[in-house]
């Protein structure tokens, strides 16, 4: 498949993403992330071993509309929300272990 990232065209397949990434050890993921087999990768970390190219050169979006085209999953960390964020009952049923009321 076809793609640009940062300006340039790129034709990936899957496989050989799947190729590029074998032996490669996934770094911390903070943020959105691809999945590869069963391994958790940062977009940025992806998008710099397929593309050779620096992390600054391109954008996450870019690298995950390829990915998602290509058929992998891409997820984001799910945020923690802060315990101001919820109303008095909320956070009493939450520390009982009750799922919260929407």
């Amino acid at each position: 498949m076809r793609c640009v990232i940062a300006r340039f065209p790129f034709e990936l397949t899957k496989g050989g993403v799947l190729e590029s990434m074998k032996g490669i050890k996934p770094e911390p993921v903070t943020g959105d992330f691809v999945i590869i087999g069963r391994r958790h990768y940062p977009v940025k970390q992806v998008g710099q071993v397929v593309t050779r190219q620096d992390r600054r050169d391109f954008s996450v979006p870019e690298v995950l509309r390829a990915m998602t085209q290509l058929g992998f999953t891409c997820r984001a960390v799910p945020k923690a929300v802060p315990l101001g964020a919820l109303g008095p009952m909320q956070h009493a049923s939450s520390m009982l272990g009750a799922p919260a009321s929407v």
